[in-house]
């Protein structure tokens, strides 16, 4: 998806929505690995700082995605797939789906980050364990089914808040997690439908926020904090007038 922003030479002034941009796309390089924790915190100070477009561009500058560029008619940026609440696009069907397997035999396996989840995904765990991110992954269908078997093993499907979960698997002298059953899904979002069984093992079931979003959040208290300071500096210099 994409943003038009109004455009403008150098010295024009940027706006609060501006900075917020710019401020999301730093939350995504964070999150992917681009950035570490002290070039986000470095590069988010000078975006609240920044007062014009000329200071915003060079922030996201080697970053690849569309910074704020100053001159021309117009500034884009694009926003990748986010947080609860943002499912424009997830939904990309078949055509993009990718591994419909996971196994790990006296092993463990990985699915996370950016990928599809097929219609269907296998996961088969003996002696070993596996891991199914969903958080931020796109998805062939509005309705997919993850089916686990874990055999002497465990399998942890980490799922994003607003997604609706329904668990159809057991467990035999095992554990298969129903504890996020029953929580509505938000519009738009997909359904996850957990199935299998667990035998001498266990599936666990949680729901987690993803890293950009860990950020945004440790951003927001971060700037409300810097809000707070800043009345009292004002209510303590409006007492000394």
């Amino acid at each position: 998806m994409t943003d038009e922003l109004p455009g403008g030479l150098p010295e024009l002034r940027a706006s609060d929505a501006d900075r917020e941009q710019v401020c999301e796309v730093l939350r995504d390089a964070l999150a992917e690995g681009r950035l570490d924790m002290a070039e986000f915190e470095e590069r988010l100070e000078a975006t609240y700082k920044a007062r014009t477009y000329g200071e915003l561009e060079p922030i996201t500058r080697d970053l690849p995605v569309p910074g704020v560029t100053a001159p021309g008619p117009a500034v884009s940026m694009v926003k990748g797939p986010g947080g609860s609440g943002d499912w424009a696009g997830r939904i990309v069907g078949d055509s993009d789906s990718s591994s419909q397997w996971g196994v790990a035999v006296m092993s463990g396996f990985e699915r996370k980050g950016h990928w599809t989840v097929p219609r269907r995904f296998n996961s088969v765990v003996f002696w070993g364990g596996g891991v199914i991110d969903l958080r931020e992954a796109n998805f062939a269908a509005g309705e997919v089914v993850v089916n686990c078997v874990a055999v002497m093993g465990g399998t942890q499907v980490i799922v994003p808040p607003g997604v609706e979960v329904v668990v159809r698997g057991i467990g035999i002298m095992g554990g298969f997690d129903h504890g996020q059953e029953g929580v509505p899904g938000e519009p738009g979002a997909p359904r996850v439908v957990v199935t299998g069984f667990a035998f001498w093992g266990g599936v666990g079931i949680e729901r987690k926020v993803s890293r950009a979003e860990r950020a945004r959040l440790k951003e927001a208290r971060r700037q409300e904090k810097v809000e707070r300071r800043a009345e009292r500096r004002g209510e303590l210099e409006a007492g000394r007038d």
